[in-house]
């Protein structure tokens, strides 16, 4: 275990990072917020509570490198923050924005420069990163803020603690890790963000959290972000008089959130226009989008204005002249963000499944459904819970109409309102729970326990006689049981399992957030309507030794969960030498 000075847990969001840290030299420590030093205007550098998650890539006629310099660096060919997401609006085309949300992405590349997404023709070199790499930006920038602010310690020598979507897969924390390493952190631990959120009102509460929660209850976390919809189920329990709490259930990776309604609001933004007479090309569209995003803080905070302005450069020579503006009007805006993304339902509806056309335009795989409440509806069903309480976390749940629909459509379900859970600030929560976990982590408060939020399973092909026209049969081994404990490893039962070295191999790989009773080494069906297949991995294990390409090898097969939260599957040959690893961050 670190014993370094500084705590410090980040908030590596889809739409804001935030930094939080504890001083355990400190007399009474506590996690404090931490702000980031970042460029907010051209050539103006302040420090800001939260970073935008945005990276702009402008070319050098756009923005002069001098307008993007930091203290740190000097003038530079690109920018992350506040200057990014104000300038990115005119900029749309050079913009980098949801990079988290692709990290999730198993129909890319996650480690090819492929943003920005339908992004500017490659004019200068480096005007396109992939989401790992947008990702060790930020990080990289949150670790220089951070060493500006603190010359004596820099981060990547404290304990540092990196959040993530509960809903994020093993390849999906195996490349938020990587993005990490990239940024020059050697050492981080990942925690699912909706643990965080709970971790900070924990901060909050003290040692009243004991009053304010009693066993048997069952707190819902309920985290709608940027760009993820995230579920989370803790319950309360009673251990030989102590109280203690466990993480019992965790929600599908769902892309809903903030970005979903910013295209919402854009398309009817877009349609006033063309009803004006007024077109607009795809660049236009795109700023149109970061434009409504502003209009839509403004309409769902408390106090909203009755109308709020959208304005957008006009194209060609006339740029001032052709300006286009549309005014957003309050009660449009809660009826299409309230009643469109959070719909009263009953509790047996289901998201709308949509048919997937034959030919699809590549990009995130949002939701078919965007009602939130459908979602929910299913998580909890599924779960077979009733929440006694809930936790918000996430920049949506600021919106006050948004809170009480969810309570009265959960109330409607169940007979009983939640109580809400307050105390918390849902920009910084996450960070600030992450630090505290920090804490947690040196037996300096209370554990959660989760472990692995999905049990995890390998394609094990069937041997059988070749037939024509049927391939072999695949059956899924469960290397990795719900709720394995970080730092915990599985050996798998002494089955016949063979591994092919020296030539390229697709290794398929399932996960599911409802089995929860299956223990390492079960072999269940992978069409069974529980389980869902992640991306494969495409690896070539090297042939050591006297063995030649196509070899098949006898191994036995042992799983790991690594103290960062990361899944490692080891193949140990049964005679001879030969250990390989299956590596998740590779091509999907």
């Amino acid at each position: 275990m670190t014993t370094s000075r500084w705590v410090v847990g980040i908030d590596l969001g889809t739409t804001n990072c935030a930094v939080a840290a504890v001083d355990t030299q400190a007399g009474a420590p506590r996690p404090e917020h931490v702000d980031v030093t970042q460029v907010v205007g051209p050539g103006e550098v302040a420090a800001r509570p939260t970073m935008p998650s945005m990276l702009l890539l402008p070319a050098a006629h756009e923005v002069a490198p001098e307008a993007m310099g930091l203290p740190w660096s000097g003038p530079a060919p690109s920018v992350v923050g506040a200057f990014a997401q104000a300038r990115g609006a005119e900029l749309p085309h050079r913009l980098v924005s949801s990079a988290k949300s692709w990290l999730s992405s198993s129909h890319v590349d996650r480690n090819a420069p492929i943003l920005p997404w339908r992004g500017a023709d490659r004019e200068v070199d480096g005007d396109r990163v992939s989401p790992v790499e947008a990702s060790a930006r930020y990080l990289g920038h949150l670790r220089a803020s951070w060493d500006a602010d603190h010359p004596g310690a820099p981060l990547a020598e404290q304990d540092v603690l990196i959040t993530v979507p509960a809903s994020f897969d093993a390849s999906a924390r195996e490349l938020t890790a990587a993005a990490a390493r990239q940024a020059g952190f050697e050492r981080v631990t990942l925690l699912e963000e909706p643990q965080a959120a709970f971790y900070a009102w924990l901060a909050a509460a003290g040692d009243a959290w004991r009053q304010r929660l009693v066993p048997g209850d069952v707190v819902l976390v309920c985290d709608v972000g940027g760009g993820t919809t995230d579920f989370s189920l803790i319950e309360v329990k009673d251990e030989r008089g102590n109280l203690a709490m466990e993480r019992v259930a965790v929600g599908d990776h769902i892309l809903l959130g903030g970005d979903n309604m910013d295209l919402a609001l854009a398309a009817v933004a877009e349609r006033t226009l063309t009803d004006q007479g007024k077109q607009l090309d795809p660049l236009q569209r795109r700023g149109l989008v970061h434009a409504c995003r502003r209009a839509k803080e403004a309409l769902l905070a408390d106090g909203a204005p009755a109308t709020a302005p959208v304005s957008l450069l006009g194209r060609g020579s006339k740029l001032i002249g052709g300006a286009l503006r549309v005014d957003l009007r309050r009660e449009d805006a809660h009826q299409l963000l309230v009643d469109g993304f959070f719909p009263a339902c009953a509790a047996e509806d289901r998201p709308a499944r949509r048919r997937a056309a034959g030919l699809r335009e590549l990009g995130l795989h949002y939701a078919a459904d965007p009602a939130v409440t459908r979602h929910l509806a299913e998580f909890l069903d599924r779960h077979d819970s009733a929440p006694t309480a809930v936790l918000w976390n996430g920049g949506v749940m600021k919106a006050a109409a948004i809170r009480h629909r969810i309570l009265e459509v959960v109330t409607d379900w169940y007979g009983r309102a939640p109580r809400e859970l307050e105390g918390t600030d849902l920009d910084r929560a996450v960070a600030l729970g992450a630090a505290y976990y920090g804490q947690v982590r040196r037996g300096k408060g209370i554990r959660i326990r989760g472990g692995t939020a999905r049990a995890y399973y390998i394609g094990i092909e069937s041997s059988m006689p070749a037939i024509p026209g049927f391939a072999p049969p695949v059956k899924a081994l469960c290397v990795a049981p719900f709720g394995m404990e970080e730092g915990a490893s599985a050996e798998l039962p002494d089955d016949e399992l063979g591994l092919v070295v020296g030539e390229p191999s697709t290794f398929r790989f399932f996960a599911s957030s409802s089995r929860k009773d299956d223990v390492a080494g079960a072999m269940v069906d992978p069409d069974a309507a529980e389980l869902v297949e992640l991306a494969p991995v495409e690896q070539e294990v090297e042939a050591s030794g006297d063995r030649k390409a196509g070899d098949v090898v006898p191994v036995s097969l042992t799983a790991h969960v690594t103290e960062v939260g990361t899944l490692e599957l080891w193949c140990q040959a049964r005679e001879g030498d030969g250990r390989w690893k299956l590596e998740y961050s590779v091509r999907s």
